[in-house]
């Protein structure tokens, strides 16, 4: 593996390496979970549409769409020419020209309960359950809504929908998780558990670049699963990786300065590349007054849960504690990187230790004078954060004890609302801001409504954005229903992430995305000589 000075072996020339230290668990769209599947399936598979590096959806294997009048009917024409990739579940082994019924087969199979797809849930209440997916001919697929929801080409473009053959599922049957057959850039070769996975270049691919030249340009992926971090950023070191995703934190402070750039010595040796990322990290309050812990709490008045919002400095946070990687969250709950975003139409807390005073004192508790301490739970990996906001409180008077747990007690507490106060962060399921403010519709159970939160003109406010169809007048809603949401602070927003991803210098067009999908349809690998 430890090749040097970035060069491959001739086998290898042309095949982009990377690692997932955390395993791949399935290459079943159907349980395209968590961002290791999904960067596996993305090379494999493709969707109806899919969300450029704006944000905007754009076709993929649908060449257009058009939507009724009222809202409920979205009619897909399938692009010509598209395949699937050749494989021994087909007559011959070669594959077929896709179909509307294939979109039919894998949609139903998505909401099938014998699939147990983790997925499942996208379409609930949302799509007709009988005659909600509709083959009109080869070439028009239909999706009928139960009433309207603008979000949904959004939800169309994720993983759990790409496109699968029925006669792969049924060929492969329980293995099919581990032998996937799509229509994507990239065919599937072998998968070793715990070793590699390897693609190839599907020499049938239906998309071409601008100037007619067929997609992808790679001749291969191949993926290890080293598990450790740190040997991860050090085959990347050596040459033998050409991307990675974050880094190992005993490297940081080595590679980045603290505002986020990298430190003199590597310049020219790696590429780094920030963008930011749909992804939200907070401290969640729970707010459902009828609960006996926040009954007899001090984070049931307003004024004491907007003075631990003013009561810290995101930026030094940010600058000291996570080398700048991050955009300090002084809007709303909604991230930069979706177009509802606007830090002036939403305004949101900046430190503001004079102001945090006076809202103690206006709540009764001057100086924090008979504040109750209060048990802010975290996670390990974000004890060192909790700790500085911890202290930073304290010396407002604010007494904030923190205790680190496992994440899975933290999700099995916060599902059922018994954490007061807890660190959370949530990563867009799909670009639009309703996926964060669902976070908040009190109708929501929790998850996604951890903090139990209540308010009706949010709810309102909600229900009409759900049922706007004019893009620019839905946005001012969602712009509404944040500043709502801030000012009763059931939430305290910390940062909105960014994608770090370090690059080999001879790696050409890699691009970062909001969603932090691993796009290697227009990469090229420039041959480096020693």
């Amino acid at each position: 593996m430890l090749e040097s000075c970035g060069r491959h072996p001739k086998d290898d020339e042309g095949v982009f390496k990377y690692n997932e230290s955390s395993g791949i668990a399935s290459l079943d769209p159907a349980f395209a979970k968590n961002q290791s599947i999904m960067w596996a399936i993305h090379q494999v598979y493709n969707t109806l549409v899919e969300v450029d590096a704006n944000l905007q959806v754009i076709p993929s294997l649908a060449s257009s769409w058009q939507i009724s009048e009222d809202g409920l009917t979205y009619s897909f024409q399938l692009k010509h020419g598209v395949f699937f990739h050749d494989d021994a579940c087909f007559p011959s082994g070669k594959g077929r020209a896709l179909t509307a019924r294939d979109i039919v087969y894998s949609f139903q199979r998505l909401v099938d309960p014998v699939t147990a797809s983790s997925g499942a849930w996208i379409f609930n209440e949302r799509v007709k359950k009988k005659d909600g997916f509709i083959a009109l001919n080869d070439s028009i697929f239909q999706l009928v809504l139960e009433k309207p929801f603008p979000p949904i080409l959004g939800i169309l473009s994720m993983q759990y929908c790409s496109i699968v053959p029925e006669e792969a599922v049924k060929y492969y049957g329980n293995n099919f998780r581990a032998h996937p057959v799509g229509t994507g850039p990239f065919r599937f070769i072998a998968m070793e558990e715990g070793q590699s996975l390897i693609f190839r270049k599907n020499e049938h691919y239906f998309e071409k670049d601008s100037l007619g030249q067929p997609l992808p340009y790679l001749s291969g992926i191949k993926v290890s699963f080293y598990d450790s971090k740190a040997t991860e950023f050090l085959l990347f070191r050596q040459g033998a990786l050409d991307f990675i995703n974050d880094i190992d934190p005993s490297f940081k402070d080595e590679v980045l300065n603290k505002s986020g750039q990298l430190r003199k010595a590597w310049h020219g040796k790696i590429v780094l590349s920030k963008h930011p990322y749909l992804n939200t990290e907070y401290l969640g309050i729970l707010s459902d007054t009828a609960n006996p812990i926040v009954k007899n709490s001090p984070l049931r008045f307003t004024k004491i849960r907007q003075a631990i919002n003013f009561g810290f400095d995101r930026r030094k946070m940010m600058l000291y504690l996570r080398n700048s990687i991050g955009i300090p969250a002084e809007s709303g709950f909604v991230p930069a990187g979706l177009p509802s975003f606007d830090s002036v139409k939403v305004r949101g807390y900046r430190y503001d230790p004079k102001r945090a005073r006076h809202l103690l004192q206006e709540a009764g508790f001057p100086g924090g004078k008979g504040l109750t301490p209060v048990k802010l739970l975290t996670i390990p990996i974000y004890a060192d954060l909790a700790s500085y906001i911890a202290r930073e409180l304290q010396e407002l008077g604010i007494p904030v004890q923190v205790e680190v747990i496992q994440k899975s007690l933290l999700l099995e507490q916060t599902a059922q609302s018994k954490a007061l106060f807890f660190r959370g962060s949530w990563i867009a399921d799909y670009p639009d801001a309703e996926n964060y403010l669902s976070v908040f519709y009190s109708r929501n159970p929790a998850p996604p409504n951890y903090t139990r939160y209540h308010n009706i003109r949010f709810d309102a406010l909600y229900e009409r954005a759900l049922a706007e169809n004019d893009i620019i007048r839905r946005i001012a809603l969602y712009q509404q229903m944040d500043s709502i949401l801030i000012g009763d602070a059931p939430v305290v927003p910390l940062w909105y992430d960014e994608v770090i991803h370090f690059v080999q210098p001879n790696v050409v067009d890699f691009q970062s995305n909001a969603q932090n999908l691993l796009e290697l349809r227009r990469v090229r690998l420039r041959t480096v000589s020693n």
